[in-house]
């Protein structure tokens, strides 16, 4: 077993906050040069904002830290699959590299779905790495749906 890599040690822990305040556990950190530039969980029902994914939050923030609507050169690293927006804001923002943890079979739009970075009509497509602590961010959102039913 690998060690976790500090960025997605980051996400896992937006998720379980995101989990505390009562939010579909996903975290999401993106990461540019080295430097952790956004670290934001999911937060639609707090925020009252469909929208606001823990990727979509982190892209913002991202942007806003660098003054720039390209996120050229980033790294995003999230804990979850992400789903067909999250996937079209990936390729919007210029995205370099997508790491993320657990599979979505329902939701997710990279190896799942509509496998958005895979279609013809995609403008950009980051490298994609799946499987990243999977295992735990999985029981993550196991344990968040288990207490709810």
């Amino acid at each position: 077993m690998f060690p976790v890599p500090d960025p997605m040690r980051r996400a896992l822990d937006a998720a379980r906050d995101a989990a505390l305040a009562g939010e579909v556990p996903v975290g999401a950190v993106v990461v540019k040069d080295g430097i952790i530039l956004a670290t934001a969980a999911n937060a639609p029902r707090a925020l009252c904002d469909p929208t606001a994914h823990a990727e979509i939050q982190a892209i913002r923030a991202a942007a806003l830290a660098l003054g720039s609507d390209r996120l050229k050169g980033c790294d995003l690293w999230v804990t979850l699959e992400p789903c067909a927006m999250c996937a079209g804001a990936i390729a919007h923002a210029r995205i370099a590299r997508l790491y993320y943890g657990a599979a979505d079979a329902k939701g997710g739009a990279v190896e799942h779905g509509p496998r958005f970075f895979s279609q013809p009509t995609c403008h950009h497509r980051p490298e994609i790495y799946a499987g990243i602590a999977e295992t735990e961010a999985a029981a993550i959102l196991r344990e968040f749906f288990a207490a709810r039913r």
